[in-house]
C-alpha cells in the first residue's frame, strides 16, 4: 500500500512537471508571437505618429494646385 501511494505521488509529480512544460511551450509558440506583434505595432505607432504630424505640417505649409 505504501509503495502504491509512493507510485501515485510520483505520477502526480510527473504530471505537474509535464503540464508546466506544456504551458511553457504553449506560451512560447502561441502567445509570444502575438505579444511581439503588439510590441511592434506599439513601437511603430510611436514612430509613425510624429512622422504623420510632420507630414501634415508640411502639407499645410506647401499648397499644390
Amino acid at each position: 500500500m505504501i509503495c502504491l501511494l509512493g507510485f501515485i505521488g510520483k505520477l502526480i509529480g510527473f504530471a505537474f512537471k509535464f503540464s508546466w512544460s506544456m504551458i511553457k511551450v504553449a506560451f512560447f509558440l502561441v502567445f509570444l508571437p502575438f505579444i511581439l506583434i503588439a510590441m511592434v505595432f506599439g513601437g511603430l505607432l510611436y514612430i509613425a505618429f510624429p512622422i504623420l504630424v510632420v507630414a501634415m505640417i508640411i502639407g499645410l505649409l506647401t499648397k499644390e494646385a
